[in-house]
C-alpha cells in the first residue's frame, strides 16, 4: 500500500510539475518568441510584373499590459529590415479599452514604419474599443490610411488594388463601395482585421483577404487545434485559407494577446507574403 500511495505521489507531483512548466512557458517564453516567416501566395488575376512582390504583414500587436513599447519597437525595426516592397498593418494597436494613453503612445512607433512602397494600414475592434477618434486621427496622420477604399499600385506597366476594409464589428460597410472604383479583370487584395469579413455579403469579387484578429487561437493542442477562436467561421484560425465564396484568406498569428497572456504551439509572428500568380 504504502508503495502504491508513493507513486501516486509522484505521479501527482510530475504531473503538477510539468503542467507549471507549460504555464511558465506559454506565458514568458513563446508568447515574446516572435517569428518571421515567410508564405508564397498565388493569388489570381496577379499581373506578373508582380510576381515576387513582397508584402511584410503586422498585425494584432495589442500594446500594453505585457506588451510593452520596447518590444513593439523591436517588432517595428524587424519590420523594417525585411527585403519587403510593402508593409501592412490590419489592426488593433492598443489591447486596452477606453484609453487615448496607448493610442498616443504607440501610433509614434507605427509611424517608423517604412517600405519602398509605401504603408498601408487599417483597424481593428480594440482600437476602436480604445477610442475610436483618436485611432482615426492617428491613421490619416501617419499616411498610412486605407480604410474604405482603394489604392493602386504601379509596376511595370500593371496596378494592383490595395483596398481597405473597416472593423467588422465596429465600422462594417459593405466592401462593393471600396471595389466599386477597382476596374474589372484587375487584382484585388483587401486589408481586413476580421477574416469573417469575408463571408459578408457583397457582389464584386476580392483576390486575396489578407486579415488577423484570430491570433491562431493563441493556444494549439496537437490534432485538436485551438479551443477558442473569436469568429464565426471556426476555419479562419491561422495561414491560407478558403472562404466560403471560394477567395484566398490569409490569416496571421500576429504578436500580443488578447483573452488570456499566453501561447502554446502557435508563436507571435511577422509574416512575410511572397505573391505569384496562381
Amino acid at each position: 500500500m504504502a508503495l502504491t500511495t508513493r507513486r501516486r505521489f509522484l505521479t501527482l507531483a510530475g504531473l503538477t510539475g510539468l503542467s507549471g512548466a507549460t504555464g511558465a512557458y506559454s506565458v514568458f517564453v513563446e508568447r515574446y518568441a516572435i517569428q518571421t516567416n515567410v508564405y508564397r501566395i498565388p493569388v489570381p488575376n496577379l499581373p506578373q510584373a508582380f510576381a515576387g512582390f513582397r508584402i511584410v504583414h503586422l498585425t494584432d500587436i495589442h500594446y500594453g499590459v505585457l506588451t510593452p513599447l520596447s518590444l513593439v519597437q523591436s517588432v517595428i525595426n524587424r519590420a523594417n529590415r525585411i527585403k519587403r516592397d510593402i508593409t501592412i498593418c490590419t489592426g488593433d494597436f492598443v489591447h486596452k479599452r477606453d484609453t487615448t494613453v496607448e493610442v498616443d503612445a504607440v501610433w509614434p512607433l507605427l509611424c517608423g514604419l517604412n517600405a519602398p512602397g509605401g504603408v498601408y494600414s487599417v483597424l481593428g475592434n480594440h482600437d476602436h474599443w480604445a477610442d475610436k477618434g483618436r485611432s482615426l486621427e492617428w491613421l490619416r496622420r501617419s499616411g498610412q490610411d486605407v480604410r474604405h477604399r482603394a489604392v493602386p499600385l504601379e509596376r511595370g506597366g500593371s496596378r494592383l488594388w490595395l483596398v481597405g476594409a473597416g472593423d467588422l464589428w465596429e465600422d462594417h460597410r459593405c466592401l462593393d463601395g471600396a471595389l466599386a472604383g477597382v476596374p474589372e479583370g484587375e487584382c484585388r487584395i483587401v486589408l481586413a482585421h476580421n477574416p469573417d469579413t469575408a463571408d459578408m455579403k457583397r457582389a464584386l469579387r476580392a483576390d486575396l483577404m489578407i486579415c488577423g484578429h484570430t491570433h491562431g487561437g493563441q493556444v494549439n493542442i496537437p490534432f485538436f487545434g485551438p479551443p477558442i477562436l473569436p469568429v464565426q467561421n471556426k476555419s479562419y484560425s491561422c495561414g491560407l485559407k478558403q472562404s466560403r465564396r471560394g477567395e484566398a484568406v490569409f490569416i496571421s498569428r500576429g504578436i500580443g494577446w488578447a483573452i488570456y497572456p499566453v501561447r502554446f504551439n502557435c508563436y507571435p509572428e511577422i509574416a512575410v507574403l511572397e505573391l505569384e500568380p496562381a
